[in-house]
């Protein structure tokens, strides 16, 4: 059930006398700046401005501030979702026009209704006797940041430290400080304008049953910035589970885990994505239907968050990406340094789909320990290969090894060579597949080929050059090329890896302007293949190496497939 409706910023916030606003300690920090502190003040000094110059007392214009998603926690609390810093923004400045009203020593009637009109939207008591508050109606428990209290103590308080470079701070002086100087140069519409701000500013609270409820409307809605993760939900959850001695440790790990995931160029939640196949894995789950992460990890209440070998293995994960992505060297892993096994990454790494990662992802966290890993892991990985390329030359969708892929992950935590046969496919049928592959393995196929001629990684930017031109290319003019089929064109016999793209002016020597720039090249194929042919590159050649190409990679297929045992 959801609740959606339309009120003012005085009736909004009044709601939180009843069930108070909580910023949860899944959010990021408070954020905004003083850009867009007077974008808000500005827009609605603007409104309140054009909307007294129409001299028109029955006008019923409004201003629109947008929508606001929570939803009632089990201590009565509206947990907030997404409106975070609208919200905090709107406390910290109706604490500021309370501050500077409150200092006004000639008092009328109107000074006191606003001032009361403004308390009871702070605050739930206000003990005037002793010129005291208590109860501020939202709060912020986000993990880890000292401005949770700060706001609690400017919206007690009215004061801020004299240096002070906390958000919350900041932008209160800045609130008042442009709210001063409305004061000065139009007191009267300071009135109108506080009037406005109350009643004729507008919110769209949506208030949901669940959690889960409000962030898929997030998920929906949200258009204007980073949406929360469920990575965020998660750490919070950790962190609530550990007790005061743990935490400090916990936001540490997770910093690092953070900072890690950036330098593979991953976030957390996508490695929260992998391990729950590892996971699933391990339950012996090889269903097809794949839940949301949250979801997932929701179950039991978390149960699986609360692993004490969670954050050592989603590191581990880390660690075996810094190999695959950086081709970075671990300490203590005398495989990492595996010139074979980090060319077998390599090519896994230009598969069409990201469905290779979750087996390679398990097969190193079940069996990274275990001393013949090196060895098997490279004949897993060139298994791997051939399965996953076999399977796309028959079949190029996305989805067409995903039920061999979930079957090989449950397999791999029982087996140190699990079985990795997602069909049986016919040599003969590869064979021809192969000379005209799908583009989407051009990549791959050709990094198997220079690496089984080549023991150097090839360099992190390169790209496919067609050798011989297509009919599009201004200045070619070749008649045989009226006589070849596309096909061979478009063949993997006329691809090579290069570092740039060609910009040579087409002609009738433009092979051989091409042939001196792949002797420059820093990529010993390509040096070899300029090497070879010296005077020309036609028909007879795309197909000659066209069939040489498709015998090789055949024979690699036969020997890795026969190397493998299980």
């Amino acid at each position: 059930m959801m609740k959606i409706e339309q009120l003012n910023v005085k009736q909004f916030l009044e709601t939180g006398r009843e069930e108070p606003f909580l910023v949860p300690d899944y959010q990021r920090p408070y954020s905004w700046g003083e850009e867009e502190i007077v974008t808000l003040f500005n827009d609605l000094l603007l409104f309140t401005e054009g909307d007294v110059s129409k001299k028109n007392k029955n006008s019923n214009d409004t201003y629109f501030l947008g929508t606001v998603i929570s939803f009632k926690n089990e201590n009565g609390e509206q947990e907030i979702i997404d409106g975070q810093q609208r919200i905090t923004s709107l406390f910290l400045l109706l604490r500021a026009i309370y501050t500077k009203l409150k200092t006004f020593s000639k008092k009328t009637n109107l000074y006191d209704e606003l001032l009361s009109e403004i308390e009871p939207i702070l605050w739930k008591n206000v003990i005037k006797s002793e010129g005291a508050v208590k109860n501020v109606l939202i709060s912020s428990s986000v993990i880890n940041d000292e401005g949770n209290n700060i706001l609690k103590g400017i919206l007690e308080n009215g004061v801020t430290k004299e240096v002070a470079n906390d958000r919350y701070s900041l932008n209160y002086t800045l609130f008042q400080r442009l709210f001063d100087g409305l004061v000065y140069e139009n007191p009267g519409l300071m009135f109108e304008f506080v009037r406005y701000v109350l009643n004729r500013t507008l919110i769209c609270p949506i208030i949901t049953e669940s959690q889960e409820g409000a962030l898929n409307i997030f998920s929906t809605l949200n258009t204007r910035g980073m949406p929360l993760s469920e990575s965020d939900i998660f750490k919070a959850k950790i962190y609530n589970f550990l007790d005061d001695s743990q935490k400090n440790r916990f936001i540490e790990r997770w910093k690092e885990l953070t900072e890690k995931a950036e330098y593979v160029n991953e976030d957390i939640q996508q490695i929260f994505y992998y391990y729950m196949f590892y996971l699933r894995a391990l339950d012996g789950d090889s269903a097809t239907t794949t839940i949301g992460i949250r979801k997932y990890f929701s179950q039991n209440n978390f149960a699986k968050l609360f692993n004490k070998s969670l954050l050592k293995d989603l590191n581990s994960i880390l660690d075996l990406w810094a190999v695959v992505v950086k081709k970075q060297s671990l300490e203590n892993a005398k495989w990492s340094k595996n010139n074979q096994i980090i060319k077998m990454l390599d090519v896994l790494s230009s598969y069409p789909n990201e469905f290779w990662k979750y087996p390679v992802i398990i097969y190193y966290l079940v069996h990274k320990e275990n001393p013949e890993f090196e060895k098997r892991f490279l004949k897993f990985l060139k298994k791997l290969t051939i399965e996953l390329v076999a399977n796309y030359l028959v079949k190029p969708t996305v989805l067409a090894v995903k039920a061999g892929i979930l079957k090989l992950n449950v397999e791999i935590t029982k087996k140190l060579s699990p079985p990795v046969t997602f069909q049986n496919l016919p040599l003969d049928s590869l064979k021809t597949k192969l000379r005209l592959p799908s583009k989407n393995l051009f990549k791959m196929t050709l990094k198997m080929m220079v690496y089984n001629f080549q023991e150097e990684l090839l360099p992190d930017k390169w790209e496919i050059e067609q050798i011989y031109p297509s009919k599009s290319v201004e200045g070619f003019n070749d008649e045989a090329l009226e006589t070849v089929s596309k096909d061979y064109l478009d063949s993997i016999g006329n691809k090579i890896p290069f570092e740039k793209r060609s910009t040579i002016k087409a002609s009738k020597d433009y092979f051989q302007k091409k042939r001196i720039l792949y002797l420059r090249s820093q990529i010993p194929y390509v040096k070899e293949f300029a090497t070879k042919h010296v005077t020309h590159w036609n028909v007879d050649d795309i197909k000659k190496r066209n069939e040489f190409i498709t015998e090789e990679i055949m024979r690699l297929f036969i020997s890795w497939s026969g190397d493998y045992e299980f």
